[in-house]
């Protein structure tokens, strides 16, 4: 269906563009920002963010993979990749530090990251099952299930759109604190300010593309809508 219709690729191609361009950000400002030397470790900064907020029951575990940091709100726990959790350099420091933002806003009951944690559920299944529906829909000319599948998929693109500002305001906690407490130097925050700005990019061209897919579910269910 969507591979095969220039339209998709057309509609898309601004968020496929800054995709691609968000990607190479991340990687090329990582990339700088591990050679630049921290404090503190990418564990050590984050405990110390924690605490700092009386945040001690936060637990703080390495896990494997690249880039697979995350806050858990439903165990309280911060998870940091291998590199992340014991390499101490700026790099480390501040994505450490974002997920730690993240922490503070469920401490402090940051209201749209709890709406965001609870459309997870909806979100996941939506955009697992929106693209069966669309598809079964088209081939079998049933609008009943192309429709069904557009609200699904709207549950993932409302998870898209209320997690972008949840970012933001992650990196926006984690520069305060990291100057706040000492843990990087004003004059430093300049590597820091990359990297998550650039991570901001992703978050920015995911969003704009389920937005733009959604208006591509659309505009086929218009299309056949006329046909019928």
């Amino acid at each position: 269906m969507m591979w095969l219709d220039p339209r998709y690729f057309i509609l898309l191609s601004p968020a496929i563009i800054l995709g691609l361009w968000a990607q190479f950000r991340v990687r090329s400002t990582v990339a700088t920002a591990r050679r630049q030397p921290a404090p503190l470790s990418g564990a050590a900064a984050a405990r110390h963010i924690l605490d700092s907020a009386g945040l001690q029951d936060v637990a703080i575990e390495e896990i494997p993979g690249t880039l697979s940091d995350r806050y858990d709100p439903t165990q309280r726990v911060l998870r940091l990749s291998s590199e992340n959790y014991r390499g101490q350099e700026l790099a480390a420091v501040g994505i450490a530090a974002h997920e730690s933002g993240h922490a503070l806003q469920h401490a402090q009951q940051y209201a749209l990251m709890g709406i965001r944690n609870m459309a997870v559920p909806a979100a996941n299944f939506g955009g697992g099952i929106s693209w069966t529906l669309l598809l079964l829909g088209v081939i079998m000319h049933v609008m009943g299930l192309v429709l069904l599948g557009i609200i699904a998929y709207s549950a993932f693109v409302f998870f898209q759109v209320v997690n972008l500002p949840v970012e933001f305001d992650a990196s926006h906690r984690a520069k305060l604190q990291l100057v706040q407490l000492g843990i990087v130097p004003p004059e430093e925050m300049y590597y820091v300010n990359k990297v998550l700005n650039a991570a901001a990019l992703t978050y920015v061209a995911g969003t704009l593309q389920s937005i733009l897919t959604l208006l591509y579910y659309l505009m086929l269910l218009s299309g056949n809508s006329r046909r019928n």
